[in-house]
């Protein structure tokens, strides 16, 4: 019996410090990339930080109280859903800035349909398809033409505002079904908004598709080199399509979203969301060069700017301070992420990644 309990125990060892070692290893995989400029690394820690700051100079405003916190989760939605979107056409080696520009066309189709007696659910997606079929043209833009993304998704950027006037002649569409209200923002489980839910699903898709199916490795890939990913077999030109529909779809669902939120619509909704979108992709570790980004850095990225859009407001700033700070910090991001991380690994997590693979070979 003795015998027994000593193999448990020798058994268990090897366990717990397995557990050590891999805990000490991910930790200091944090640290390093911190210390190197990988933004994912220190994306938690400024989130702390900046609350912390916040919290302290606006500790009489209610800022930390539960009621502000889901507002800004409901707020920051929309923007995380596109910025999860933008971080696939990165991942590309490509750029949309035509994503917040669908948002108030496609609001405005769906309120239009609504008007007119048309069911919610089918209206919502006549909204989404109306912004995966600007994607598309995009994309095809870009494959067939080589056009650069940057200019195709401009021009489109300038048609579609134009357009989100011309649909109803600059008037506001008011929305009374009750149901879309509920799906599609306006409502909540308990404290919980809706929005919430929209901004939890796009994350686990988003995460699923971009680290762990096949997918997501040809946009890494295409991105990275896409001479190299012909080469292997990679269609990169579907994969240029595809992420670019993708994104115009994310902004149509975008703007039935802001239907349901304010429930209304109008050519101004969303319009000037592009901003918070770019800088919550690229704070969040996309790389403009292609190749490299995490839907997690892009959804926390999305709540530091709407954390930080909030306190400015508590504070006093307005709309073109914000777009200022906004402005500061993608280029300090860009700063960042830039650095070429040439310092030699420290030694002591190099060690500790010997010992896990000694441990694992025990």
């Amino acid at each position: 019996m003795s015998a027994v309990n000593t193999d448990n125990a020798a058994a268990s060892k090897p366990r717990r410090g397995g557990f050590w070692l891999r805990l000490r290893r991910w930790l200091g995989t944090i640290a390093w990339g911190a210390y190197r400029g990988d933004n994912p690394g220190i994306l938690i820690g400024a989130m702390i930080v900046i609350i912390a700051i916040f919290a302290y100079v606006l500790r009489d405003t209610g800022f930390m109280s539960a009621v502000n916190l889901l507002s800004i989760v409901r707020v920051s939605a929309t923007i995380t859903i596109m910025s999860i979107a933008i971080v696939f056409v990165l991942c590309a080696g490509e750029i949309d800035l035509s994503i917040a520009a669908i948002v108030p066309v496609a609001a405005l189709i769906t309120a239009l349909l609504l008007s007119w007696g048309y069911n919610y659910v089918l209206a919502a997606l006549i909204g989404i398809l109306f912004g995966a079929g600007v994607g598309f043209l995009n994309g095809l833009a870009v494959v067939f033409f080589k056009i650069p993304s940057f200019v195709v998704t401009l021009g489109s950027m300038g048609i579609m505002q134009g357009l989100a006037q011309i649909v109803t002649n600059a008037s506001t569409v008011s929305i009374a079904n009750d149901d879309f209200f509920f799906w599609f923002g306006g409502g909540s489980v308990g404290a919980v908004p809706i929005l919430a839910f929209w901004s939890l699903g796009a994350l686990i898709i988003g995460s699923v598709i971009l680290s762990k199916t096949a997918i997501g490795r040809r946009v890494l890939a295409t991105g990275a080199n896409a001479a190299a990913a012909r080469f292997s077999g990679i269609r990169t030109g579907r994969v240029k399509v595809g992420v670019l529909t993708a994104s115009g779809a994310a902004g149509g669902l975008a703007g039935v979203l802001y239907d349901g939120q304010y429930a209304a619509a109008n050519f101004t909704i969303g319009a000037n969301d592009l901003l918070s979108v770019i800088s919550a992709a690229i704070i969040g570790g996309a790389a403009l060069e292609g190749g490299k980004g995490t839907v997690l850095g892009a959804v926390v990225a999305s709540l530091l700017v709407g954390t930080l859009n909030n306190a400015l407001v508590l504070v006093g700033f307005g709309a073109p301070e914000q777009v200022m700070v906004q402005g500061v910090i993608i280029v300090a991001a860009v700063v960042v992420s830039s650095r070429p991380g040439r310092r030699t690994r420290w030694q002591w997590l190099t060690a500790l990644e010997e010992a896990e693979h000694d441990q694992s070979k025990k």
